[in-house]
């Protein structure tokens, strides 16, 4: 080749790179902003920032079928993708790496990603991936991000939702995370009125296949990241066959008992008094409670676990809850009436103020929880572990339950802890007061010895069992999980029990007072 075309090459060539440099300045310009705002800890403008980056890197222009930018705390990707898209894997080993990135993490994107893009205008498409190595650009309160990494995907200028082939995000960390519960979630613009957007984890399915890395699964593009809060120890994997078995059979057994106990009451032409139309309240809510209880893992499959029917599940089985902690405290507040005001315990409309109680105030909670916060209900992940020698590998079992752990801690930790505490303060109290009532008789009265196991089996079957949920730690663990899931998964059939004793008690003392008033009419 002669030197002008020598000199003619290197100067296309020069061109060629002259221009891709100066395509990758404006987004190199909206990154090196951001950066700034991460020196500065300033949040201000921080969508519109990032909105900016975002429409600098789908409209950048530059050879070749891929480009990187990249600065201290931000990695940006750009590709170009046609019709004939076949998927794509990124991973961080393969990438250029950047120092606070030296944990792995990797993306994967399904062949469906350009379909209805393609179907409408078929065009070339971009794909930009923003990965932000620091979470000061998303505003998190309640928990912390894993490595404090976002991932970020979007397909040009529109929205990708939807997926039948999920897009996986896997992130990996250099310890185990055994004692911590890992969400996936994504970031969801306008959802907070205070910043720009906050976490959701709708859409987006959590694995952990292993103790050290975290696998997303999710329909839609977004910013991706996994939340991480502390937790009690994985259930032994092993542990879950017989534990499973105990509550089936348990609630089983409970939802028949209360069912017989509803149909034997109603059975009965006269209504009974306040006390045992308490009873049947408490019967109908752990009726309902053992039903939802049965359905939901079910409906927590992964085929099923993002669809209505699941979060419906579980703002019914937290209603159900709810009412039938409630009941249990009115049963501890109605037994307080009975021993401690002997005298003219008349309230007017007693049992309809205790039914507004029982029932309103747990519907009126669950519903300012859906009308404020619709994804606080849906699949909830159990983490088990599975010790194999010396490896130890992490699976996850899911029910419809309550999602968020604040909601979790307040309104079924703490709402079931006041319930147990309420309940115990009366069980002490009524026991000192019979104590004192059998210590002024001379002769212990048989009445009396039959009133204090009357009033402990009452409190210990209304409330007392589920104090065992707050010994989830430590040697206490598994004892408090069979203990637990026993007594509580047959409380309905105690409560059956209970109901049968009264009714016998009731019938005896009625053809007692039957004899001796035959007796009285006969010697007359």
């Amino acid at each position: 080749m002669d030197p002008w075309g020598v000199f003619f090459l290197c100067l296309c060539f020069m061109t060629a790179q002259s221009e891709t440099v100066e395509a990758s300045q404006e987004p190199l310009h909206w990154m090196k902003k951001l950066e700034r705002m991460v020196r500065s800890r300033s949040s201000v403008s921080l969508a519109g920032l990032i909105r900016g980056l975002e429409c600098s890197l789908l409209n950048a222009s530059f050879g070749g079928s891929n480009l990187t930018l990249q600065t201290p705390n931000i990695q940006s990707l750009i590709f170009k993708l046609g019709c004939n898209f076949a998927g794509l894997s990124l991973n961080s080993t393969t990438m250029k790496r950047v120092p606070q990135a030296w944990v792995p993490h990797a993306m994967q994107f399904p062949a469906e990603l350009t379909q209805d893009a393609c179907r409408t205008r078929p065009r070339e498409l971009r794909l930009i991936c923003i990965y932000f190595f620091t979470d000061h650009f998303f505003q998190n309160i309640n928990s912390s991000l894993l490595n404090n990494y976002v991932l970020g995907a979007q397909l040009g200028h529109g929205h990708v939702n939807n997926l039948r082939d999920p897009v996986n995000i896997s992130f990996w960390h250099n310890r185990s995370l055994e004692g911590y519960t890992a969400t996936c979630v994504f970031w969801k613009e306008g959802a907070s009125k205070d910043y720009w957007g906050a976490w959701s984890s709708e859409g987006c399915r959590t694995e952990q296949p292993s103790p050290s890395q975290v696998l997303c699964r999710c329909n839609h593009l977004s910013y991706f990241a996994v939340l991480m809060q502390l937790s009690p120890a994985p259930i032994p994997e092993e542990l879950l066959a017989p534990l499973t078995y105990i509550s089936l059979v348990g609630c089983s057994i409970s939802m028949v008992a209360s069912l017989l106990t509803l149909l034997l009451h109603f059975q009965a032409r006269q209504q009974g008094d306040s006390i045992t139309r308490i009873h049947m309240n408490l019967h109908a809510s752990v009726l309902l409670l053992n039903v939802t209880f049965l359905l939901s893992p079910s409906l927590a499959l992964p085929s099923m676990s993002e669809t209505a029917a699941c979060k419906a599940l579980a703002a019914i089985m937290h209603f159900a809850l709810l009412s039938c902690l409630t009941w249990m405290a009115i049963e501890g507040f109605n037994l307080y009436l009975l021993l401690g005001r002997v005298y003219n315990i008349y309230i007017h409309r007693y049992l309809l103020k205790l039914c507004a109680v029982g029932w309103g105030v747990p519907a009126l909670l669950v519903l300012l929880l859906l009308v404020t916060q619709h994804s606080v209900y849906g699949p909830h992940t159990i983490p088990l572990s599975n010790s194999q020698g010396n490896d130890t590998a992490f699976r996850n079992v899911s029910i419809c339950w309550v999602r968020d752990p604040w909601v979790h801690n307040i309104l079924v930790m703490g709402y079931g802890g006041l319930t147990s505490v309420f309940n115990l303060v009366v069980l002490v109290w009524a026991l000192r007061l019979l104590h004192q009532l059998r210590a002024r008789e001379e002769v212990q009265s048989p009445r009396a010895c039959r009133d204090s196991v009357t009033v402990l089996g009452l409190t210990v079957l209304l409330g007392t069992t589920w104090a065992l949920a707050f010994f989830s730690f430590g040697v206490f663990l598994l004892p408090q999980l069979f203990l637990f899931t026993t007594f509580n998964s047959l409380y309905g059939f105690f409560l059956f029990l209970w109901f049968c004793s009264q009714r016998y008690h009731a019938e005896a003392e009625a053809e007692a007072e039957m004899e001796a008033f035959s007796s009285s009419q006969t010697m007359k």
